[in-house]
């Protein structure tokens, strides 16, 4: 299987907005969803996981806090968080949790930056 991005937000439209920007920037990459931090948990123990997008403003737990989690079981997956909340202490807190701050809405510009990032890292991973 190619490499597998998990996008992780409430709302469906901003799931499909992220979907075609991932879509339209690396295409054989194979896209899965989750609704919510419980749901994308679930997700990691049905599949393996190469890239996490998260949302941060989600009902249960935020994406920082899912973020922080995922950080601890995959010390060195690319995580990024987006979310139009663009706060300085949500960037110390995705920063600290060493993911990607992405501010919405979502453009392909936007995330050209994080994907080909991280790209090259799990290619370099890789060898």
């Amino acid at each position: 299987m190619g490499t597998a991005v998990l996008i992780v937000d409430d709302s469906k439209l901003a799931r499909i907005v992220l979907g075609k920007a991932i879509a339209a920037l690396q295409p054989d990459w194979v896209r899965f969803e989750a609704s919510n931090a419980d749901e994308a948990v679930a997700a990691f123990d049905a599949q393996a996981i190469d890239v996490a997008i998260l949302d941060y403003n989600m009902p249960g737990r935020d994406g920082l806090a899912l973020a922080e989690e995922l950080r601890a079981r995959f010390p060195t997956m690319p995580i990024a968080v987006a979310t139009a909340n663009v706060q300085d202490e949500i960037i110390a807190r995705a920063r600290a949790a060493n993911a990607t701050f992405i501010a919405k809405p979502v453009t392909e510009d936007g995330m050209r930056g994080f994907l080909s990032g991280a790209a090259l890292r799990l290619k370099t991973a890789a060898q």
